[in-house]
């Protein structure tokens, strides 16, 4: 479920609890609405407050960790992209053609990483992305002449592999998405505390102009934890273009 949708319904669920509240209100007559009843709302509609705060806690701590370790990888993945530029370098113009590879591969195998990530879910095996095909055949193909290059050759190895790797584990660590049914819970119990909110108070435009800016924050604050719970997509994915311009323009 998209962030955006997670925002509509969550603001419209609440909205139809305010609604109801009043309703109620009307419909209720005077006589069962004494004192001790709206004390027994009051603390059941805090209880259930309690219990949103803590699940909205641990919604935002699981969609943090989630993006966390997506950025981690992505950091990692374009710092091995620039040591194994540099060491390329230090090979000698021999290696050239490697560098040039490099930056003709990395925008097709970032863009190979989004599309598997913004689906909708992976339902497909993993494939090598083929930038870490292409730089690992590259890479073998090198011929060293003397002994500083041998020893960057097998650096150069070793970061392909690491490329390699992290790749995997970009694809194997999948997004955590809210779940629906979690979801859906959390926004009944919200639903129920707004409507424990108009129930016992007379309407008007501050009290329902109030209600709706909490309404809408609410629902922000879904949206914000939905938004970064997924890394690649939304407004708070990871920025592919640092990624796709990690390398300098070969002189």
């Amino acid at each position: 479920m998209t962030s955006g949708r997670i925002f509509l319904i969550s603001f419209v669920a609440i909205v139809a609890g305010i609604v109801l509240g009043m309703i109620l209100r009307r419909q209720i007559p005077a006589v069962h609405v004494r004192e001790d009843a709206r004390d027994v709302i009051r603390l059941g509609a805090g209880f259930l407050t309690t219990l949103a705060a803590v699940l909205i806690s641990l919604m935002i701590a699981s969609a943090k960790t989630s993006y966390d370790i997506q950025d981690s990888h992505f950091r990692t993945l374009a710092a091995y992209l620039v040591e194994t530029d540099q060491l390329l370098v230090q090979y000698g113009p021999e290696a050239t053609q490697v560098r040039i590879l490099m930056r003709q591969a990395i925008p097709a195998a970032v863009d190979r990483i989004w599309r598997e990530k913004q689906s909708a879910a992976q339902t497909s095996a993993f494939t090598a992305a083929s930038l870490a095909e292409q730089l690992n055949s590259a890479i073998a193909a090198l011929t060293p002449a003397n002994d500083a290059q041998r020893a960057i050759k097998r650096r150069l190895e070793n970061d392909a592999a690491e490329i390699a790797y992290t790749r995997l584990l970009m694809f194997a660590d999948g997004d955590k998405p809210i779940l629906t049914p979690f979801l859906l819970i959390l926004i009944f119990w919200l639903a129920v505390i707004f409507a424990s909110f108009s129930l016992f108070v007379e309407p008007g435009r501050l009290m329902i102009a109030a209600l709706l800016v909490f309404a809408l924050s609410v629902s922000s604050a879904l949206f914000l934890v939905a938004d970064l719970s997924q890394p690649f997509v939304g407004l708070m994915q990871l920025p592919k273009e640092q990624l796709e311009h990690t390398l300098a323009p070969l002189n």
